[in-house]
């Protein structure tokens, strides 16, 4: 590295200077902007400096002595020196420097600074943001020029977060207003408030904004791939694991360790993986944002990329720090649940990446305090693998076509009342269990309620008056809960209690319900959380809570009209007090002081009788207001002013007010200390010690009261803490049971039965059905065609033909469904069901190009088709549906034979392979595991025809791709040639067989 030597900032200023005047240009400075890269469809943020100019303010002058020369790299030297000038001379107004310091420092972020009852945007954020966030740019008059703004009103903070966070993919830096002391109102020039920095919202960290989804997770995720040096690991087992690599013969797959977690429930999950099962992984996690080393940045285009490019995640680099060196620095981020995990509970790779994962947490909170639920080992055997390509084929969460909910498998069989449980039920069918004993336990419970209607109506019920507390407690970790957050939080406790008195009345049933039962009533715990409950309805007032409320949103009504009015007349808003007196927005915050004033007397959140001292501070502020009446009275009498009225206003303070021509006639002088402020023709205020000696009075009670409320509330807040474990618990039981009954009500409302497991290689299935499909067409007034599967024992792979449109691939689909199904917990559709635990499913159904990533349509296929080859197990599930056909003919028939012949030899899967390439099946004629089955097409004389749809054994060697062409509407001239060639060509082909005689290959296992 070359060193450069800078000289004073006094010569380079005074050379920029002569610059300037010699060519006519005034002088610039450099500063950081925040730089966003994207790269393809992945989006990726760094903190790297990029000069950006801006115009410099007033001059200032700075000597640095030879000595003191700063040598080395240039950038971030120079922007130590220029913000540190900028701090001696300020070129803006304070509240505008303070921004543009905040916005060097989040370089890479959009800044929002708190500016009384508006967040705004300055300097290129407000430029470049502004349009995209549908705000008007104005400009404000500084000293160093103008300065480009925008801004919204403060109540409207999600909804424009909602656009940069999610819409945008930006990073979001709030800035909030902290009142400033007398000595920082004197180095702050008289500014009344300090605005730093609170919070750094990201894709990945939302935690209780509006937008946030409620029934999925908003998971952040950080990766680590095992060799990534990492400064926060053991440097004795860093060494350890250097000197094994360098003796070890045999070369291990890199591990890749996970970690990832949901700010706004607590969940915290890590997992150990091979480098293989990355994709497969990242599809099931489905992370909003993702987390890698810097080392990574060089290699990223090469690897990660390929896999992160397609889910359309943000990805953030992030330096290695020291911050966290080993798992026991975890413990103040968890809750205080049983014992704290130790380093040997995890592989090195996980715990890297937990490190790497809460050191971006805690520096996205600003030193937010946070309480996440310990982290839970996610094992590769525990659950069944599906890989992205299968989630995306097999519909599990969205629609391949267009991406949409609906038409989805799991809006198909959503049943449930919860918002926590609908999340519970999404995660389950992305991470279908392999546990025998966890699967069983999951349909006993959904026997009970499927069996017991009454219990099941009751159950459902109750779940339907809680809420979701999994949200609702993280929030409150937070430091962000509020009033409506315990009373919402109290409707769930009643809840829970009663769901466990409603369970634990009922003791019927075969032994095995009863001990799922028995599992579910021994994690519900409700004494502490009883006891919580019982404080949180003795100290909030309902009532109270609703009024205030109801002026809230006056006051926001008000507000948006006020911010409105601001944006018509282009005036910021802090240049309010320049608008005319008389103007509609000197109306509105008249209005809004009148009404907060009158009617703040009558809203309280807490209960009078929650504290002896809130009693009697109450009981006090009665007496003040008793004398207020009295007060008024005497003053009415002694004045003859029936109109009469004590009030406070902001400028005036106390005062009394008549109004009407007469009462503004009268003399004062028989009124002792009264003074006269201001009178007209039909008005007249003046202040009368007596009122204003009380009035200070019941101001001073009142606040008395609104300080005993929130020493009560964080009294409150305090419990729900201390209860912390034993509400996240019942509320993992409350999506339990609602999973459970949501899956009783399907099996009720479609006849699903529930399916028998074993640890076999087998399905035998009976009547089984597409439980997407099925109620598609009954919407349509429509019938689905069931059919059997029995492939693993006698057939381990079904090689299946047929007409286009007769149900081939529905086929492949429903039973890879019904499995998912089974070991997701649910019943299933069908008349019989029994499958072998199937450890991975893999797809290869239908494709598309990739032009963006220079991937043909059968490049797709392939590579698909390879994973499926390298990854499939005897335990694991594999439909493949038209391997071959973006290719000729003879190509396409070498690759299915291929396939199948792997499939067969090597994987030694359960199979489903569907294909129009008829020559396969006489290929694998000696292949005793493999049975043939078709569809067909039933055609009357007058040349209608029907698809049968039923599954039976045998092959069927027309495709009767005509007859969907001409319901498709192609011209019937085009028909009528296709039928000439395709007859020509069968002519050939029987030609071809007869003088070279059947071309089979045997095969055995």
């Amino acid at each position: 590295m070359s060193l450069i030597l800078l000289p004073p900032r006094s010569i380079v200023r005074r050379t920029l200077t002569s610059l300037g005047k010699a060519g006519g240009i005034r002088p610039y400075y450099l500063l950081g902007e925040p730089r966003t890269s994207t790269f393809r469809n992945t989006r990726y943020h760094d903190n790297s400096f990029t000069p950006k100019i801006f115009q410099r303010g007033a001059k200032s002058k700075s000597s640095v002595m030879l000595q003191d020369l700063p040598q080395g790299r240039v950038g971030p030297k120079l922007e130590e020196m220029v913000v540190e000038d900028e701090k001696i001379s300020p070129a803006y107004p304070t509240v505008v420097q303070q921004a543009k310091d905040n916005m060097v420092k989040f370089d890479n972020c959009v800044l929002l600074t708190r500016v009384g009852g508006f967040y705004e945007l300055y300097f290129e954020h407000a430029s470049i943001y502004g349009p995209l966030m549908n705000l008007k740019v104005s400009y404000k008059k500084t000293n160093a020029g103008p300065v480009p703004m925008a801004g919204f009103p403060f109540f409207q903070l999600d909804r424009f977060l909602k656009i940069l966070v999610q819409e945008l993919n930006k990073y979001v830096a709030i800035s909030e207003e902290f009142p400033n002391n007398l000595s920082g109102q004197v180095k702050s020039g008289g500014l009344l408030f300090d605005r730093r920095v609170t919070r750094v919202v990201t894709p990945g960290t939302l935690i209780d904004e509006r937008f946030l989804d409620t029934s999925e997770n908003n998971f952040l995720l950080a990766i680590h791939l095992e060799g990534t040096p990492d400064v926060s690991s053991n440097h004795q087992r860093e060494i350890q694991r250097i000197e094994e690599e360098m003796t070890s013969e045999i070369t291990k797959p890199q591990n890749v360790g996970l970690a990832w977690l949901d700010l706004s429930t607590g969940d915290f999950f890590t997992q150990s993986i091979t480098q293989a099962a990355l994709p497969s992984a990242i599809s099931r996690i489905a992370a909003r944002e993702v987390i890698l080393d810097e080392s990574l940045r060089s290699t990223y285009e090469e690897g990660i990329l390929k896999i992160l490019q397609q889910t359309h995640q943000v990805v953030t680099f992030q330096k290695p720090s020291d911050k966290f060196s080993c798992i026991s620095d975890w413990d103040p981020m968890l809750d205080s649940a049983g014992i704290s995990p130790t380093q040997s509970e995890f592989f090195d790779e996980e715990v890297a990446a937990g490190n790497a994962l809460l050191r971006y947490v805690k520096a996205r909170l600003q030193g937010l305090q946070m309480k996440l639920q310990h982290p839970i080992r996610t094992q590769v055997t525990e659950i069944m693998g599906i890989d992205r390509s299968s989630m995306k084929g097999l519909e599990i969460l969205e629609t391949s076509k267009d991406g949409f909910g609906r038409g989805s498998l799991l809006h198909s069989v959503r049943r449930t009342v919860t918002k926590s449980g609908a999340r519970l039920l999404r995660n389950r069918l992305t991470a279908p269990s392999t546990s025998l004993e966890t699967v069983n336990e999951r349909l006993d419970l959904v026997s009970l309620f499927l069996d017991n209607q009454d219990l099941h109506g009751d159950v459902l019920a109750l779940l339907g008056q809680s809420y979701d507390s999994q949200r609702l407690v993280q929030k409150f970790t937070l430091g962000k809960g509020d009033a409506d957050d315990l009373i919402s939080l109290l409707r769930t406790i009643e809840a829970t209690r009663h769901i466990s008195e409603t369970l634990q009345a009922f003791s019927s049933g075969p032994s095995s319900i009863e001990q799922s039962l028995s599992s579910i009533l021994s994690r519900l715990s409700t004494e502490g959380p009883g006891l919580l409950a019982e404080n949180i309805a003795a100290a909030i007032d309902e009532e109270g809570l609703q009024q205030q409320h109801q002026i809230e949103q006056g006051e926001a009504a008000a507000l948006a009209e006020l911010a409105k009015d601001v944006v018509d007349n282009e005036n910021a808003p802090e240049h309010l007090k320049a608008i005319p007196k008389k103007s509609n927005k000197d109306s509105i915050r008249s209005v809004l002081r009148d009404r907060e004033q009158e009617e703040s007397d009558d809203t309280w959140i807490m209960r009078e009788s929650a504290s002896p001292a809130l009693l009697e501070s109450h009981e006090m502020l009665r007496t003040l207001r008793q004398e207020k009446l009295e007060l008024v009275e005497t003053l009415r009498g002694r004045l003859a002013a029936s109109s009469l009225t004590l009030r406070w206003t902001p400028s005036l303070g106390y005062i009394c007010h008549v109004k009407g021509r007469r009462d503004s006639q009268l003399a004062l002088q028989d009124l002792p200390g009264a003074k006269v402020l201001g009178s007209s023709k039909s008005t007249k205020s003046f202040y009368v010690p007596d009122w204003s000696d009380l009035g200070s009075k019941i101001d001073q009670v009142k606040l008395q009261i609104r300080k005993q409320e929130q020493i009560l509330f964080e009294e409150l807040r305090a419990q729900v803490i201390t209860n912390l474990v034993k509400l996240r618990r019942n509320a993992a039981v409350l999506d339990e049971l609602d999973v459970a009954c949501s899956f009783a009500t399907l099996a009720r409302e479609q006849n699903f039965v529930r399916p028998s497991l074993n640890l076999g290689t087998a399905h035998k299935i009976i009547q089984g059905r597409h439980p997407v499909v099925k109620q598609g067409l009954e919407e349509q007034g429509k019938s689905f065609v069931s059919n059997d599967c029995f492939v693993g024992d006698g057939d381990r792979i079904w090689l299946i033909t047929g007409p286009n449109m007769a149900g081939k691939s529905t086929f492949l689909r429903q039973n890879a469904l019904i499995s998912i199904l089974a070991q997701v917990g649910s019943f299933v559709p069908a008349e019989l069901a029994e499958i072998g635990i199937v450890d991975h499913i893999f797809s290869r159904i239908g494709a598309a190009d990739d032009l963006f990533r220079d991937q043909s349509t059968f490049m797709v296929e392939m590579l698909e088709t390879a994973a499926i080859l390298k990854q499939a197990t005897p335990r694991s599930f594999v439909i493949m549906d038209e391997v071959g056909r973006g290719t000729t003919p003879e190509d396409g028939i070498a690759v299915g034979y291929a396939c199948l012949h792997h499939l067969y030899k090597t994987n030694r899967c359960r199979t489903l392979f569907a294909t129009h390439f008829h020559a396969l099946t006489d290929m694998t004629q000696g292949f005793d595991k493999i049975g043939c089955y078709c569809t067909d097409v039933i055609e009357d004389v007058s040349g209608a025809f029907s698809f049968d749809r039923r599954m039976r054994k045998g092959i069927n060697r027309h495709s009767h791709a005509l007859k969907v062409a001409a319901l498709a509407g192609l011209p019937q001239s085009a028909i009528g040639i296709a039928e000439e060639v395709l007859a020509e060509f069968r002519i050939t082909h029987q030609k071809a067989i007869v003088s070279s005689g059947p071309n089979t290959i045997s095969g055995t296992g």
